[in-house]
């Protein structure tokens, strides 16, 4: 992983690392109001997608589309949101978020204001330890 100095991305994981490939790393998000919230994160600084060769976009892509099918098939939520901001931190990674009909900022992007109050959603949370497993295994192809 190269190192920036003035980078949050280069100098923290980001979350709990769940999965380390050589060129990415997918990390779980601490989120109470959204559990399974995670990131796919690009090892090697850059800021754009286009400043990877297209061969790394895909296997980027790839590595994206995976973490929304474990959240779909375990935590099951209405809607995964996908997010490339880096306005913050511009060091490329992705949000793969999972949404609820009935989480605070459902319909609006979870950084808007809340539309209602907070829910923990322990249901969802108890099934952290099956995602964990489930994603940690799902790389053998990329």
């Amino acid at each position: 992983m190269s190192k920036h100095t003035s980078c949050e991305l280069c100098q923290q994981d980001g979350g709990e690392i769940i999965v380390q490939h050589k060129k990415f790393r997918v990390v779980l998000v601490d989120d109470i109001n959204y559990p399974g919230f995670c990131r796919v994160i690009w090892n090697t600084h850059i800021s754009e997608m286009t400043d990877l060769a297209p061969a790394d976009r895909s296997i980027l892509m790839q590595a994206v589309c995976k973490v929304e099918q474990v959240l779909r098939d375990v935590i099951k939520p209405d809607k995964i949101n996908l997010a490339s901001l880096g306005n913050m931190t511009p060091h490329l990674h992705w949000h793969v978020i999972p949404r609820y009909e009935d989480d605070a900022h459902f319909p609006n992007p979870i950084w808007a204001a809340s539309e209602r109050p907070s829910k923990e959603l322990a249901e969802k949370r108890h099934l952290l330890p099956k995602l964990r497993h489930y994603l940690s295994f799902a790389w053998d192809d990329l």
